[in-house]
């Protein structure tokens, strides 16, 4: 009896599963954040809020688009949605672009009154710059009807949504913060939590088994 041959997994199969890999861990990580920052901001006083305290208002609205943000990207990336409730996936990425938002015009009010020193407003500007850049983006691909595109730049989109959280994880990590003073390191680490997620999918884009297959009908 010939033994069975084992096909290997399909292009289209290593794609679902990146992308429900990468679903899971971006979910993850953005509800480590949101915890971490309910816990945190909980209780309004000078001592939890510390440099924000007369800027609260700024960092509420931040917090809030941000968060926003987070959910709604993460419901973005479930195929079945898309497929079965259109509807609901179009008014969830306008929840998601609305996050964006009031994220980004409470960016301009923390960098407005921020006594930080300048690389970290810099950094803090860049972030701004580059999560409104992608996510408008997208925004104008899936208007002209490039879903593919529209998905590309959504997904850059949600990594720089997702570099508060991630920034938040590299100061977890004490040999990072030793390597220079806070001065050099805070910003550093502010731009790296989402230049180098960009970098790694532009690179993985590059490996024939995970591009992503090409959409076959149009969104409506």
């Amino acid at each position: 009896m010939d033994p069975i041959a084992t096909a290997p997994p399909s292009p289209r199969t290593w794609n679902a599963r990146w992308l429900a890999a990468f679903w899971l861990l971006g979910l993850a990580i953005a509800a480590h954040f949101l915890w971490g920052t309910a816990q945190r901001y909980a209780q309004v006083t000078p001592e939890a809020y510390g440099m924000f305290w007369d800027r609260r208002s700024w960092l509420w609205l931040h917090i809030t688009g941000g968060g926003l943000a987070m959910l709604a990207g993460a419901s973005q990336f479930v195929a079945a949605l898309r497929r079965r409730w259109p509807a609901v996936h179009r008014w969830l990425g306008r929840t998601y672009l609305l996050g964006i938002l009031l994220g980004s015009i409470a960016v301009v009010g923390l960098i407005a009154t921020t006594q930080g020193w300048l690389a970290l407003k810099l950094a803090f500007a860049a972030t701004g710059l580059a999560w409104l850049i992608t996510s408008l983006r997208g925004y104008a691909a899936i208007r002209r009807g490039q879903i593919d595109t529209h998905r590309r730049w959504m997904l850059r989109s949600y990594l720089v949504t997702l570099s508060p959280a991630v920034f938040r994880l590299f100061l977890l990590v004490p040999p990072l913060m030793q390597l220079a003073s806070p001065m050099v390191m805070v910003p550093s680490l502010l731009l790296a939590s989402w230049a180098l997620p960009l970098l790694a999918l532009e690179a993985g884009r590059r490996w024939p088994g995970l591009r992503p297959a090409p959409a076959r009908a149009r969104m409506a």
